[in-house]
């Protein structure tokens, strides 16, 4: 006979909610990716996206552009890999980069292994041909953030991503970052120099009117510039008179 004493089963039951935390995470970021089954809406708000970034795009002789928001949280690396996706829709070469070399998660909404990537590539530590996964999608390359580096913003700002966007210039249509929350780190400003612009992305019931001012005022005073808004979490009536919460995609022109 067995005898479970209290500590044993406040232990399973620790153990079983955090195994219903990895699954919902899991549904959750499954959901929230594009695909055939996504929602006709979701999937037209992204193509109206697609579209307006590439009318901002089309007045600079850049082909990046950064994803970014205030704080954590806010799903930007969400929207960073839809927008990617919904580039690549259209039959051009993309590449996505994550470039959050502090809380990267990129890899785990696209389920890709994340054993070395960008950070490595950059402290020459590997090259970009062996760690970039070659079509995730159809003309949809992805580099992964790699190993969490000691230093992130001095990686950044060395002269190996100078020489590596160069090369990304020459065989990509569209290079899309997605960089650190602008609140959070100053990482994100760093791409300044590679890129058009930034896309920011506010969160429904999270994001303050506070927190976008900020976010304006740290792109500005890096002479860079916003090129729209996204915004994700907004709540809607369903047809049932209730409530429902689910992601949905608004691009706002600068």
């Amino acid at each position: 006979m067995k005898i479970k004493l209290p500590g044993h089963k406040i232990r399973e039951e620790k153990a079983l909610n955090e195994n219903k935390r990895t699954r919902d995470k899991k549904n959750k970021d499954e959901k929230t990716v594009l695909s055939e089954k996504s929602k006709f809406a979701i999937v037209e708000a992204y193509k109206s996206a697609r579209t307006n970034i590439m009318f901002s795009l089309s007045a600079t002789d850049k082909k990046a552009f950064a994803i970014t928001s205030y704080a954590k949280g806010d799903g930007k690396s969400t929207v960073a890999a839809n927008l990617a996706i919904s580039f690549s829709k259209m039959g051009k070469r993309v590449i996505l980069i994550d470039c959050d070399l502090r809380r990267p998660n990129l890899h785990n909404i696209l389920k890709l292994e994340n054993k070395a990537g960008f950070s490595d590539m950059v402290g020459r530590m590997v090259v970009f041909d062996d760690v970039v996964n070659r079509e995730v999608l159809p003309c949809l390359d992805v580099l992964t953030s790699g190993t969490i580096p000691p230093n992130p913003s001095e990686l950044i700002c060395s002269p190996e991503v100078s020489r590596f966007v160069e090369r990304l210039n020459r065989e990509y249509d569209y290079i899309i970052f997605d960089s650190p929350p602008v609140g959070v780190v100053a990482d994100a400003l760093l791409l300044k120099e590679y890129i058009a612009g930034y896309i920011l992305v506010t969160r429904e019931r999270k994001t303050t009117h506070g927190d976008i001012e900020k976010l304006l005022q740290n792109i500005k005073v890096t002479d860079s510039k916003p090129l729209g808004f996204i915004r994700v979490g907004v709540t809607h009536e369903g047809k049932r008179g209730r409530r429902g919460y689910y992601y949905y995609y608004y691009y706002q022109y600068y």
